[in-house]
């Protein structure tokens, strides 16, 4: 009944819009940023527990250190392997979940407001994150479930071009680097206790929390689930980037289609330029059929199903990518189309026509992006994490409507550089 009553209360949450949620904030006394939203729609709490503990902060030579630690961490904690973790969540109708990026490493727990499950979750989701074993059988079968991962994704172009990619746009930098064989046959045990010790602290941690509480009860949440976190000192900064020199590189591979990727290291989070640069680059290459990339690559020509381009703000300047897929013989051609729209859209930005249909599917659209609790959650970590501001949500659609072609056109000059561009080819004729 529990399992039932619980799907019943995730589908309803599903269909909840939380506009105008009011954000609260605090330090707790151990040092942690805690973030809450009380929701009492439904009887449902979501709590998420964010570190810089990303795959950037993994030393060289380790690369995949920061997933393998994130990994493990409900694979065994106090007296509890991980059947018996799975079979408590079960229990009590609760859900862990979490992951890694290249900043943020983090946990996840979703449970119904009920005080014993509750309770229940929280005591699970503490043991986890404060005393976590890292068991050795658990560590080598996840290692070599890694490394068969690897193995498989070096023969496939498109994880050939991604990784190149990578380390092309940020050389001789941690956000370049990815996780190899040789590099994760090199991680033990200790290396993932080292790196727990000096990452998962309170001090580098961010509580976001949503639901069917109070701020007290949110307070003692926080406090409870970071109090006895390893002393690790507060943050350190990421190095800074460098701009790559334009290069071109080509991979043979026998793959029918040639895969591309184009970018530069463009813009970070929190800048105040980033809602010109997706509102202009949803004109250009993020708004699906009604980009100006996908109607002159796909529907003019043909090269491609699907073209795309983005912008993955980070702590440090993250990409700006575009993105295709082509016929070996003709990646040349498609290229060349490419690169032509991007220097008429830098040149001379969008119309005002495409830019009033731009402001109005982002404006307009976004409430939907944060319609559960689930979404708003993330959402949350994003604010608490990055540093944004607490108006975040609020801001959003004004500063989107507020957008011109000239903002979005000095935008795009300052962070879109074509003079550094790295464009990596696979399987191209």
């Amino acid at each position: 009944m529990k399992k039932l009553l619980l799907a019943c209360l995730l589908g309803a949450a599903a269909s909840l819009t939380q506009a105008g949620a009011k954000i609260e904030h605090w330090t707790t006394p151990s040092g942690a940023r805690a973030y809450f939203v009380e929701s009492r729609v439904v009887p449902i709490v979501d709590v998420q527990i964010e570190f810089a503990a990303g795959s950037a902060y993994a030393p060289p030579g380790k690369e995949g250190l920061a997933g393998l630690t994130r990994g493990l961490l409900d694979m065994g904690a106090g007296d509890l392997d991980e059947e018996m973790i799975a079979d408590r969540l079960a229990d009590i109708g609760a859900r862990l979940g979490g992951g890694v990026d290249l900043d943020r490493a983090g946990i996840s727990l979703r449970s119904l407001s009920s005080k014993h499950e509750l309770e229940a979750g929280l005591d699970l989701l503490r043991l986890v994150l404060q005393r976590p074993t890292f068991p050795a059988a658990a560590l080598e079968r996840e290692k070599t479930r890694g490394i068969a991962g690897i193995k498989e994704s070096d023969t496939r172009p498109a994880s050939i071009a991604a990784k190149r990619f990578s380390a092309e746009l940020y050389p001789g930098h941690p956000y370049g680097r990815r996780a190899t064989v040789d590099s994760m046959e090199n991680i033990t045990r200790e290396d993932l206790l080292k790196f727990f010790r000096a990452h998962y602290g309170a001090r580098r941690a961010v509580v976001s929390i949503i639901g069917d509480l109070s701020r007290a009860e949110a307070e003692s949440i926080a406090q409870r689930l970071t109090e006895g976190l390893p002393d690790a000192p507060a943050e350190v900064s990421l190095p800074d980037t460098a701009m790559p020199v334009r290069s071109t590189v080509r991979i043979d591979h026998p793959a029918s289609q040639a895969h591309i990727h184009i970018g530069v290291p463009a813009v970070r989070r929190g800048d105040p330029d980033y809602i010109p640069l997706l509102v202009g680059n949803y004109i250009l290459g993020g708004g699906g059929f009604v980009s100006r990339l996908m109607k002159e690559v796909r529907e003019k020509r043909g090269y491609a199903y699907s073209v795309y381009s983005y912008f993955q703000p980070l702590k440090q300047p993250g990409p700006f990518q575009i993105g295709l897929q082509t016929k070996r013989e003709q990646a040349g051609e498609a290229l060349k189309v490419v690169e032509e729209v991007l220097a008429e859209f830098l040149a001379r930005g969008p119309t005002e026509v495409e830019l009033k249909a731009a402001r109005r599917n982002l404006a307009d659209g976004f409430p939907l992006r944060i319609d559960s609790n689930r979404k708003l959650l993330e959402y949350l970590s994003v604010i608490g994490f990055y540093g944004l501001p607490l108006s975040y949500l609020d801001d959003f659609p004004r500063k989107v409507e507020a957008v011109t072609v000239a903002d979005i056109r000095a935008a795009f000059a300052r962070h879109v550089k074509p003079e550094h561009f790295v464009t990596v080819i696979v399987a191209g004729d």
